[in-house]
């Protein structure tokens, strides 16, 4: 008989809900407790290449563009006060965004992002909702650079 075959254990895979979000805006750090989700993501720019002596092209990446949205609920005047600074002054302003997701229970360990350099791309005043339950509200934004000091451990059998 081979050897079996080696399959991740279901403990190991990491609750969407064990997180923790950070946001650093001047020098202050707050602890987004408002937030409800956050994705955010690379695009790469590719280039089609022409290779002699191949019918088919090649790729090669030439850039990349980070973009996130979150949804967090409206219980907070941070951002709304950010784009007034925008409106009244002029100067736009950037912020890191700094996301732990840990499930103690996996051995994957713990992994942080830290996404540099965030700006807004819009963002919501004021809102009211008679049908809603909770006021939440939508953030996109971009970035321009990311750390990731803590990455997850890879798992028995991944080799």
């Amino acid at each position: 008989m081979g050897d079996a075959i080696r399959t991740m254990h279901a403990k190991d895979v990491i609750a969407a809900k064990l997180a923790s979000c950070y946001i650093t805006i001047d020098g202050n750090r707050y602890l987004l407790m408002q937030a409800k989700s956050l994705e955010a993501k690379i695009e790469k720019d590719k280039q089609e290449v022409p290779i002699l002596g191949r019918t088919g092209k090649g790729h090669k990446t030439v850039s990349w563009n980070g973009t996130g949205s979150m949804t967090i609920y409206a219980n907070t005047s941070l951002f709304t006060k950010l784009l007034k600074t925008y409106k009244d002054t002029g100067q736009d302003f950037y912020f890191d965004i700094q996301i732990t997701n840990e499930d103690t229970t996996s051995a994957a360990g713990r992994q942080t992002i830290i996404l540099k350099d965030c700006n807004l791309d819009s963002g919501i005043i004021a809102a009211f909702d008679a049908d809603g339950d909770w006021l939440e509200q939508d953030v996109d934004f971009t970035f321009e650079d990311f750390e990731m000091p803590e990455e997850f451990n890879q798992l028995d059998g991944m080799r």
